[in-house]
């Protein structure tokens, strides 16, 4: 095949930033189906093309106005806007590139908000991977609809193949029960950060099985080699091999004089107010989000939890004749 000879015109053009193209640098081998006089152009080894923007590293189509930002964040909570964001411009230049990306793991608020933004664009659509039907921390693969739907057909209760892997860490804890925390703390004692790290489904005596992004587990495997003080064996698993049981419930109600988390609190996890504040700011999260006051107001779906005691969802509210708040609570045991 004859060489394609590039006019020097064209290359000039590209070089001056033409409004239309971006310049891409190729370095030229011996098999290039190109010639021109480079060095008359003052380029000894590097072929300079005038391309759409599209081919840049950020696809000019993915990148988003502040008004667009603002339009599509609207009534994404403030605390984790940030990350949404991210996501939002990971699922547009995804689609462009006609690629599938995935998001870090997600706690539930930042996860429902991030599927609440990404309804709202074109041709694009997103599937949540966590590993199991029932996972809490979740991975968000996004895309164009066409690539979802040709390598996601069925939508497995795992999630979008490969976007999750698991491990098994086993040890003899007979003798030193290992909790949630116990285990965390280890994985992220290696050098992980948190969002890498989806559930913890621990197994009493028997150890843990471990949600995490597939990238990282020969990592872990080399490098998680003990919790608390049990040495553990480091392996991989199936995702069907998850012996994951779904959290007891228990229903109640209960009547307060106002919606204060430390009222709730205090009725949901059956703790006296004072020792509910000793826990305030250093073990009561609500939505997954740290808190430093007991006077948050707490509304419908709301969850509190409390390190190492569980969690609460506030069910249901509704006033009383006497000006009271009946309140609906579910406490995951």
């Amino acid at each position: 095949m004859a060489a394609a000879t590039i006019p020097k015109a064209t290359l000039l053009a590209a070089a001056a930033g033409n409004s239309h193209s971006s310049l891409l640098l190729l370095p030229l081998r011996h098999n290039c189906n190109f010639s021109f006089p480079t060095r008359s152009l003052g380029l000894s080894s590097v072929l300079l093309l005038g391309f759409p923007r599209r081919i840049q590293g950020t696809c000019q189509a993915a990148t988003l106005s502040k008004e667009e930002k603002v339009s599509l964040l609207d009534g994404v909570d403030k605390s984790h806007a940030d990350i949404v964001s991210r996501v939002l411009e990971q699922a547009r230049t995804a689609a462009d590139r006609r690629k599938v990306f995935h998001t870090d793991f997600l706690a539930p608020p930042v996860l429902n908000d991030a599927l609440s933004v990404i309804k709202r664009l074109a041709n694009i659509t997103a599937v949540v991977s966590g590993g199991h039907a029932q996972a809490e921390r979740c991975r968000l693969s996004v895309g164009h609809v066409e690539d979802i739907g040709s390598k996601c057909k069925g939508a497995p209760k795992e999630g979008f193949p490969g976007a999750v892997a698991a491990l098994s860490v086993s040890g003899n804890f007979a003798f030193d029960p290992a909790e949630h925390g116990d285990f965390l703390g280890a994985v992220l004692g290696t050098g992980l950060a948190r969002e890498k790290v989806g559930d913890i489904i621990v197994l009493g005596e028997k150890g843990a099985q471990i949600l995490v992004v597939p990238d990282l587990v020969d990592y872990l495997v080399t490098s998680l080699r003990q919790v608390r003080n049990v040495p553990v064996d480091c392996t991989t698993i199936p995702l069907s091999t998850l012996q994951y049981l779904p959290p007891r419930k228990e229903i109640f109600n209960t009547v307060e004089a106002s919606l204060r988390v430390d009222a709730l609190a205090s009725a949901g996890f059956r703790l006296s107010r004072s020792k509910l504040v000793d826990l305030i700011s250093k073990d009561v999260k609500i939505n997954w989000k740290e808190i430093s006051k007991g006077g948050v107001t707490l509304k419908v779906g709301d969850v509190v939890s409390i390190r190492g005691k569980g969690r609460i969802e506030v069910g249901s509210i509704f006033t009383t004749r006497k000006g009271r708040f009946s309140i609906e609570l579910i406490r995951y045991v």
